[in-house]
């Protein structure tokens, strides 16, 4: 029997089934401020290769997010990462699917702010935040299609609602295939012994160049029947390649929310008229389509000529009222 993923979006009370044996658990929090740290003075620092724990760590945190979405469940809890000085958060899908609202804290602020979901993708397990910002900390993406086997790599994330907790591993394996919440594959996933548990969901799995090798998104369990656990040492990374082709649709308006795209067609009139209009020409007289006759604007039978005079067709007009086929008499006279 195959032992299941757990998705990492924090994990007390609820989890989702997933085909495969994969699991999404999210943390529901009482009260949410209250998981959140104190916040430190440490200034982010330039990130240059074989950095250490310690160095990558106080390279990274600043950039780092706690988020808590609003959902019918409960507030769900969840990580993320600045990529734009202006604002621009990648997490996961199933962080803030079905959110009424998000909030983010960056860095090691405990000031929450207000995110707008400007992209998603459930199929790749991957959301795009936007929060008002200007020249935020920020992670860069890796390439990587050149991870190996036994790199090391350093996971920053908020499990159980922990802000800012590091954890360290190597890669284990690549090209893992995980199944995403909407049942798609997510292929090329990158394994990692590095300790995730809920709550690192949408965290950045880093390299030793302090660069994103891949989100976090779901580890193994050891439970039979799904059901949400901590960390057994597998946790499961969606490769940054797969992110930056993501953040590229997204910041083109191609993967707007399913909310905000029913909330446009409803606020555009026109939209509504286009698709009761779709399939069909437009006929400016009203007439059946497609029927091959000529518009006759004076309501006659088709395929007669028009008489302005409104007498019977075929006839010669007598502009006078007398019978057809007569001369005209101005006199009044019989013809």
């Amino acid at each position: 029997m195959p032992i299941p993923k757990s998705l990492l979006a924090g994990g007390v009370a609820a989890t989702l089934a997933v085909g495969g044996g994969a699991v999404i658990a999210h943390e529901f929090i009482d009260n949410p401020s209250s998981a959140v740290g104190s916040p430190t003075t440490a200034s982010a620092h330039t990130i240059s290769a074989d950095l250490n724990a310690r160095q990558i760590y106080d390279a990274s945190k600043n950039a780092v997010t706690y988020i808590v979405a609003d959902t019918p469940e409960g507030q769900a809890t969840g990580s993320g990462f600045v990529v734009s000085k202006d604002g621009l958060i990648v997490t996961n899908d199933h962080v803030v699917d079905g959110a009424s609202q998000v909030q983010v804290k960056i860095g090691t602020s405990d000031k929450a702010q207000a995110a707008q979901v400007v992209g998603a993708d459930p199929s790749r397990d991957l959301a795009l935040l936007k929060v008002d910002g200007h020249d935020l900390p920020t992670l860069s993406l890796a390439d990587s299609s050149s991870v190996s086997v036994g790199d090391p790599t350093y996971a920053i994330g908020n499990p159980f609602g922990l802000d800012h907790t590091l954890t360290t591993g190597i890669v284990s394996a690549l090209q893992r295939s995980l199944k995403a919440p909407d049942g798609a594959t997510i292929s090329g996933a990158i394994q990692t012994d590095a300790a995730l548990n809920p709550g690192n969901s949408g965290g950045a799995l880093i390299n030793a160049d302090g660069q994103v090798i891949g989100v976090n998104s779901q580890i193994q369990t050891g439970s039979s029947n799904g059901a949400e656990g901590g960390n057994v040492g597998i946790g499961f990374a969606i490769p940054s390649n797969t992110v930056k082709t993501f953040i590229s649709e997204a910041k083109a308006g191609k993967l707007k929310p399913q909310q905000q795209q029913q909330q446009e067609q409803q606020s555009d009139p026109w939209s509504q008229l286009q698709d009761q209009l779709q399939g069909q020409q437009a006929d400016p007289n009203g007439q059946d389509q497609g029927q091959g006759q000529q518009v006759d604007p004076y309501g006659q039978d088709q395929g007669q000529q028009a008489d302005p005079y409104g007498q019977d067709q075929g006839q010669q007009a007598d502009p006078y009222g007398q019978d057809p086929g007569q001369q005209a008499d101005p006199y009044g006279f019989g013809g």
